[in-house]
Formats: structure tokens, sequence, C-alpha cells
């Protein structure tokens, strides 16, 4: 199994997925998030520039820095040259997982049902991604832990604060959070709400 996921990730249990336009959205709200003491940011390859920026932005986020929507082994590999702290993929794909496993890197498939999850996990996953997590709720990681006891789960698309308290409480390793925390924020919304919001997020995944 690649090394587990990295520690300031595992010991805030959150972390924030940016998608944005372009990167160079990304530096005024990492600031605002790194100020609101999140320790982890996904930067999403939907986002163009995301490979470019990775450099001067993993110089200037104090936290952990992960590159997400991986799909393929040729984005894979940049994210491992360009020193991701770990990658996400939403699919799942051995191929995708053995690979980072090779290289050590930490890597987060998604996926949605037992087969997908178990597949990537027991290929090596640092944990498996529940994606969309809304569609399915925190009491489906309870029926997970049933077969799969000691699988590492972080729920990804629709979590807002009150499901990241009930995911977190089910066993969930962290939370995969996104639009509920930054809401308007790439589109020029005040840095200061984000500021607000991001506190909520990390007060209650340390509780």
């Amino acid at each position: 199994m690649t090394g587990e996921l990295p520690s300031r990730t595992v010991a805030s249990k959150l972390v924030v997925v940016a998608r944005a336009s372009a990167a160079s959205d990304y530096v005024p709200v990492l600031a605002a998030l790194a100020e609101a003491g999140v320790q982890s940011v996904e930067l999403t390859l939907t986002t163009p520039g995301t490979f470019d920026a990775f450099a001067d932005l993993r110089s200037s986020f104090d936290g952990d820095l992960g590159i997400g929507t991986v799909t393929n082994l040729d984005q894979l590999e940049r994210a491992i040259a360009v020193g991701a702290d770990y990658v996400v993929t939403p699919i799942t794909s051995t191929a995708l997982v053995e690979r980072a496993v090779a290289a050590g890197m930490p890597i987060v498939p998604g996926g949605l049902t037992p087969t997908e999850l178990f597949a990537s996990w027991s290929a090596g996953a640092s944990a498996v991604k529940v994606f969309p997590a809304g569609q399915v709720g925190p009491g489906y990681l309870k029926d997970l832990r049933g077969p799969f006891p000691d699988i590492a789960v972080v729920p990804s698309g629709g979590v807002d604060a009150d499901s990241a308290a009930a995911w977190l409480a089910a066993g969930a390793v962290a939370v995969s959070v996104g639009g509920p925390l930054l809401g308007d924020a790439f589109r020029g919304g005040d840095l200061g709400a984000l500021r607000d919001r991001a506190r909520r997020f990390v007060e209650v995944c340390a509780s």
C-alpha cells in the first residue's frame, strides 16, 4: 500500500476542493483558506493552468496541496513530477492506483459501489472517495464497514457542515468539501465570508 495520506490532511480531516476558471484565481482563495486554518487543498485539473502554477502555489501555501480530477496516467505522471502531496481521481482505475503506489504517491480514487471502492482499496489506495456522497449519505459508510471493516473513506460531493460532522462520526477519515465551503469565492465573492465559512468547517472537523 502506498504511503498514508499526508499528516496535515489526516489531522485536520478536511480537504477543500478548489475548482476555478483559471489557476490565477487560486491565489487569493488559498490565502483566505490558510488564514482560516485549512490544512489541505485539492487543486483540480478542470482548472486551466493548474500544473503550470503548482510550484508557486506549493511554495506559498502552508499545508498539503494535492492535485485532483486526475483521470489518466499522463496526468498522474505530471502530478508526481510537480510534487503534489497527494492525488485524487473521480474514477476507479487500478492502473492509476498501481502507478501511484509504485511512485509512493498517496492516491484517493473515487467510486460509489462496493465493487468499485474495494477494487481501489485492495489495489493499494491510501483512501477511497465515495462520490457523489450526497446521493447515499453517512449511513452508507456503516454498511460498507460490514464487509470492509478497515476501509478508509473520504466522502465527496454535496458535503456541507452538518453532513461533514455526520460522515466523520460514522468513521470517515476526512471529508472532501467544495461548493458548500467555497460558495462564490471564485466568482468575486467576499473573502471575509469565505474565511468565516472555512473556519466553521475547520471547527466541525476538529470536534
